[in-house]
């Protein structure tokens, strides 16, 4: 039986170039299935990526009790203070709590490209212990800011999405002018922010308190011992994380949502394309009905026929999955876009054709090649051979 599926399917898929037309309906519908599902969820795992990499298990963040973004949230100085100085904190090489006490605005810039409608951006005032808790962030041009003065450093991924962040530039936000000094890169959601001193942010923009205060840990019961600390001081109302787990939380409507849109899309054009494949194996099978029908007749049985059609019918799916996970990771990997994030602000993030979405999309086209194959196969493999006989 091995024997007799292999010439068949042998005989088939030689006989393709003859059917090219007809065969190219499959591999390039395939192709526009496993392109648009792979770039859909490419653009998810990207966000994904560039949020779930922010943060260090080893850091935590304080927000008021209660929210759920660093832009909902709001702490009063004698409160930061307070939690600086609570158990689970480490220290620094100064012997010194390491925190940092940090307020979020947002500001507007323009997009490249655009020329007046401006964008949300994150700009994140400060303290000096925010670069030792962030470690992994690093001036890549220019210098740091200044205490005191109205410098700010910028994330990669802004120069790379908006106007006027250049190193000399003067962004011009809420009615002050800042000096831009600085390029930093982080390789997360910070490569999205603005940075500037802390206590020049709340007087420029008129803020007494802080958005959050992130902290280091001390070993590795520092975020229980903190959070057990915290909540049982009457004078605090406050909700304690650890940072990756708070940055990771801020994807998850976001990977439901594109999800979602990935599976409705996906599904509507596969049935698109499972109907494609069920005509275009019908008609290879009715063209080689005289050819099956002999085969039939000097001793090939009905099985081989059904499994060399299915073959073909999976070889074609895989070649358009094949060339759809191609398109997409030509096109889309590494591209990088920005969108709203939790915050209202922009994110900049690029898109990650990873190996589980390309194996993933040449499952669907494999699935999708079955169905369309099955039916027809069938047919071929239960086809009378006086009847081919007369039709070829």
């Amino acid at each position: 039986m091995l024997s007799q599926i292999m010439a068949i399917t042998g005989l088939n898929l030689k006989s393709i170039p003859e059917r090219w037309a007809s065969s190219l309906v499959i591999v390039v519908g395939l192709a526009g299935v496993v392109a648009v599902f792979t770039a859909l969820l490419a653009m998810a795992a990207g966000f994904d990526k560039t949020l779930s990499a922010t943060g260090r298990t080893d850091n935590a963040i304080v927000l008021r009790g209660g929210s759920d973004t660093e832009l909902n949230s709001g702490l009063d100085r004698d409160s930061v203070t307070l939690i600086k100085q609570a158990a689970g904190v480490r220290k620094g090489a100064d012997g010194k709590p390491l925190a940092s006490g940090e307020m979020i605005v947002i500001a507007e810039l323009v997009r490249q490209g655009d020329e007046k409608n401006g964008a949300n951006i994150t700009v994140r005032g400060v303290d000096a212990n925010a670069f030792a808790l962030r470690p992994q962030l690093k001036i890549v041009q220019g210098r740091k800011f200044r205490t005191g003065l109205r410098e700010l450093i910028v994330g990669r991924g802004v120069t790379r999405q908006f106007q006027g962040a250049e190193i000399g530039k003067t962004l011009r936000m809420r009615g002050s002018d800042w000096q831009v000094v600085g390029v930093f890169e982080s390789g997360d959601a910070h490569d999205s922010e603005l940075w500037a001193d802390a206590e020049v942010a709340q007087s420029t923009f008129s803020r007494q308190g802080f958005s959050s205060v992130l902290v280091g840990l001390d070993g590795a019961n520092g975020l229980k011992t903190l959070q057990d600390q915290l909540k049982t001081d009457p004078r605090l109302t406050v909700d304690v994380k650890g940072e990756q787990e708070y940055f990771s939380g801020q994807t998850k409507n976001f990977r439901k949502q594109i999800g979602f849109l990935a599976g409705v899309v996906t599904f509507i054009m596969a049935l698109g394309a499972i109907f494609a494949a069920l005509n275009t194996m019908y008609a290879a099978v009715a063209t080689r009905a005289k050819e099956i029908a002999t085969l039939r007749a000097i001793g090939f049985g009905g099985g081989p026929v059904l499994v060399s059609v299915m073959i073909e019918s999976l070889v074609l799916a895989f070649v358009g999955g094949a060339l759809g996970a191609l398109i997409a990771y030509l096109l889309f990997n590494n591209f990088s876009v920005s969108t709203l994030g939790e915050n209202f602000t922009q994110v900049v993030f690029a898109f990650k054709v990873t190996p589980a979405l390309v194996l993933t999309g040449l499952v669907i086209s494999l699935v999708i090649g079955f169905f369309g194959g099955l039916l027809p196969a069938w047919r071929a493999a239960r086809m009378p051979v006086t009847t081919a006989l007369r039709a070829g």
